[in-house]
């Protein structure tokens, strides 16, 4: 294989003429020819034992050279790009000049390469870190909810019901005087305030007592999912058959033993306020990275292929399917739960796509231009990390893995510590977090595992027609 010739074209194309040898053809020939030949029958041979010249000659002396071009230009393309020095970012297209069998084959390949970029004031941007520091109030907060999820159900008969109860009860619904599909259920799990039915319904519950009948008058929305019932008033007759309630356990050391790891309340405080600083003052380290990056993405200059937005949206594409996949989805079912078509859909991608291709152009000409070198037992590291956190040995992730892409990835890593160590940072305390997480170290005896299924399989459960679409 030779590289005859390299033209540059304008938006970041680059064309290469690639001369692959006779000698070379007829190497692919002869393979292409021991893989097919065993199911070519000619008369007078048994199966598979045809001679080469015999089966050109019944055949046609191109027979075997299609496959053989096609088993050739790849690798003969690699080299070329290798040779050309150039770095494609999408597929080439590919054009046989001339093919003779005696000759060899001459193609053309056009590609897209990566643009030439410039950027900018990188070193000593100047950047505000938001330290939040977690008050008693935010400790209070989650150590409630650990008293909620250990909360004991009991029944309620001495008070009527109210906001966080579980109603178990039986309904008919009427529209103007008529029963209606789905308006009818009988000892439904209801709990009220949590928005499962339309309307004020579970409102109308609060106040009543075990074993009251009583009329809830409510009506359903406009954009109501069927459409029979859309904006149209509705009676239920229901009867509350039994209240369900929640009594919490008390807060003092026994309780502390039971559900965690530590002996005292005030151990577990302590645990908790380290951890949820510690994950703040994570956050904030991971918000400060990303308004650097921002104001180094501002000063990117360069003619940036669209091929490499959307072959990025390609990738999000496919990461979102499989783990949709792996949660028992699949694209087609929310797509039509989500009401989008696919061109729709990908959309939704393009603004963060942009974003990820910028950051890493500007990063490798950061790192192109601070000379940043990446030696063999950094990556011998990186891979060692890989094969643990996937769980793997060693030699299989280097064979889905290349050497290049993770010194590669090292490259912009150390360039995104060169902006942040080099930048001019002032720590600011932000206002009190009233929502923090609850630290994933504190370990809760039998506590049950987060819902963490897409939005879209809630969806596809079995609704009463009470139910409002968007629960």
């Amino acid at each position: 294989m030779s590289l005859t010739s390299t033209k540059k074209k304008d938006n970041n194309i680059v064309e290469l003429e690639i001369a692959v040898t006779a000698d070379e053809l007829a190497k692919a020939v002869e393979k292409v020819f021991r893989r097919k030949a065993k199911n070519i029958t000619v008369p007078g041979f048994r199966k598979g034992k045809a001679p080469k010249q015999i089966i050109e000659k019944m055949y046609g002396e191109g027979v075997f050279l299609e496959d053989a071009v096609n088993d050739i230009y790849p690798s003969a393309y690699t080299q070329a790009v290798e040779e050309a020095d150039i770095e494609p970012v999408d597929k080439a297209e590919v054009e046989i000049l001339d093919m003779d069998k005696g000759n060899g084959f001459t193609f053309k390949a056009t590609v897209t390469v990566k643009p030439e970029v410039s950027v900018k004031d990188y070193k000593g941007i100047k950047a505000e870190k938001k330290i939040t520091k977690i008050s008693d109030a935010v400790i209070d907060e989650e150590i409630e909810k650990m008293r909620e999820r250990n909360a004991r159900i009991i029944s309620v008969e001495d008070r009527p019901a109210v906001n966080g109860d579980t109603a178990i009860i039986d309904f008919d619904g009427f529209v103007d005087d008529v029963p209606f599909d789905g308006g009818k259920g009988e000892d439904f799990n209801l709990v009220l305030g949590s928005g499962s039915f339309i309307d004020t319904f579970e409102q109308q519950i609060e106040g009543h007592g075990v074993g009251e009948e009583f009329d809830v008058n409510v009506t359903f929305p406009e954009e109501y999912h069927v459409e029979e019932l859309k904006g149209k008033p509705a009676l239920f007759k229901v009867k509350l058959k039994e209240l369900k309630g929640k009594e919490l356990p008390e807060l003092d050391d026994e309780f502390v033993k039971d559900v965690s790891e530590f002996n005292t309340v005030d151990e577990l405080r302590k645990d908790m306020r380290e951890k949820m600083q510690e994950q703040n003052d994570q956050r904030a380290g991971n918000d400060l990275e990303n308004d650097l990056i921002d104001e180094v993405i501002k000063n990117l200059e360069g003619d940036i292929p669209a091929c490499m937005y959307e072959n990025k949206i390609d990738d999000m594409v496919r990461d979102f399917e499989y783990r949709l996949s792996s949660q028992g989805m699949n694209m087609q079912l929310y797509l039509q739960y989500s009401g989008m078509d696919k061109e729709g859909f990908r959309e939704t991608f393009r603004e963060q796509s942009e974003r990820q291709v910028k950051i890493r152009l500007a990063l490798e000409k950061i790192a192109e231009l601070e000379n940043i070198q990446i030696l063999e037992e950094e990556i011998e590291a990186e891979y060692t990390k890989l094969a643990e956190s996937y769980k793997m040995d060693v030699e299989k992730v280097k064979g889905f893995i290349t050497g290049k892409d993770i010194s590669a990835d090292l490259r912009t890593g150390k360039a995104v510590d060169l902006v942040r160590d080099s930048a001019d940072v002032t720590e600011v305390e932000a206002g009190e977090e009233e929502n923090s997480e609850n630290p994933k170290e504190t370990k809760e005896k039998g506590k049950a595992a987060d819902d963490d299924e897409p939005a879209p399989k809630k969806a596809l459960a079995k609704k009463s027609a009470l139910k409002t679409e968007e629960e």
